[in-house]
Parts: C-alpha cells; structure tokens; sequence
C-alpha cells in the first residue's frame, strides 16, 4: 500500500484521536490549575512529538536488531489498527489511567499513551522503516497531526461544549470506521508481501 502524504496525515490523526481523547484529556487536568493547563498542553504535546519522531529515525535499528520483516511489521500494524478500530466503533467501560491521576500530569498519560500510544508508534515505525527516503514527508505529517492535537486539546472545553456527548461519539465511531478499512488494506498488503517473498 502507498502511502501519500495526505494520507499519512489523515491516518496520524485518525490513530492519535485528539477528538476521541477530549474526555480522557479534560479528566486528566481536573486537578490542574486554569493558568497552568496552556503550559501543560504545550509541553505534553512536545513530548510526545519527541517520542514519536524519536521511533521514526530509530525504527529501522529497532527492526535490525530485533530481526523483524517488513511484512510481519505491516501485518501486526494492521492488527494494532484494528483493535484499537474496534473500541471506536464499539467503546468499553473500562477505567483509564487518566481516571485515576492526582496532581499535575506529566508524560502519563497524556503524553504516553494518550498521544504517543502503541498504535501511533507502530505506524511511524512502519512509515519511516518502509520509505525512509521520504523521511521529510513523515516529519511534516506527523508535525501537522501534533499541531491538530494541541488546538484541539487547547480549545478541548469549548469543542466539548458545541458539539455534545452525542456528537463527539458519533464522530469517533465514523473515525474508527475509516481506521478499521485502513488497518485491513494494511493487514492485506502485508500478507500479500509475504506470500509474493515465499513464491
């Protein structure tokens, strides 16, 4: 499977969530001081575009020394999509760690996993490992999808208010059904690889 740079960014967005992430975000900074929540989005944001730029030029060492293939990588990227596919469509009722923070947050869990969760260093990983010579093209993507999750989470009370429960939920399951159709075209390529390599 190709990918664009557009897409690349939709998928970004689509994998870090930051509208899906509205509640758990706003829970997370109950205990946060108002003056304070600006600096606190700004530097968990940074974070966690450290974290994942850092798995983006590492991830083929990481493969390397790991001994992993392409296509298995494809394969389990596509079945990390897909779960996390599922609880958008269908949401459970578990607790989040977000639930349970006191005081300030810091790298947990707004940074990790919040944003930078397992999926979105998976995709990374896949993108930079797959065409490396179009690092500049990833770099920019994953800047722009951290640059839609810091507005967002700065304007998160207010995209709260104007949208409703209702709405934001409906906008999560129509975003995990894109991500669902994305994580098979993933899951398909990297069988088919495979298959192609053995013949």
């Amino acid at each position: 499977m190709n990918t664009s740079f557009l897409s690349a960014t939709v998928l970004l967005i689509l994998i870090t969530d930051p509208l899906g992430n509205i509640p758990l975000f706003i829970s997370a900074l109950k205990q946060v001081k108002p003056e304070r929540r600006r600096k606190v989005v700004y530097r968990e944001c940074l974070i966690a575009f450290v974290v994942l730029l850092t798995f983006m030029f590492f991830g083929k060492g990481f493969l390397e020394v790991m001994h992993l293939t392409d296509e298995s990588l494809r394969v389990a990227g596509g079945v990390i999509l897909f779960l996390i596919a599922l609880k958008m469509i269908f949401p459970g009722d578990g607790g989040h760690a977000a639930n349970q923070l006191n005081g300030e947050p810091f790298i947990v869990p707004i940074a990790v996993p919040l944003i930078a969760g397992p999926s979105a260093m998976a995709t990374v990983l896949l993108m930079s490992t797959r065409e490396p010579e179009r690092m500049l093209e990833w770099i920019g993507a994953l800047s722009i999808t951290m640059l839609v999750t810091l507005l967002v989470f700065l304007f998160s009370g207010k995209i709260h208010r104007l949208l409703g429960e209702q709405a934001m939920t409906a906008m999560e399951r129509l975003m995990g059904l894109i991500l669902t159709a994305i994580s098979i075209e993933m899951l398909l390529g990297g069988v088919a690889a495979y298959i192609k390599k053995l013949a």
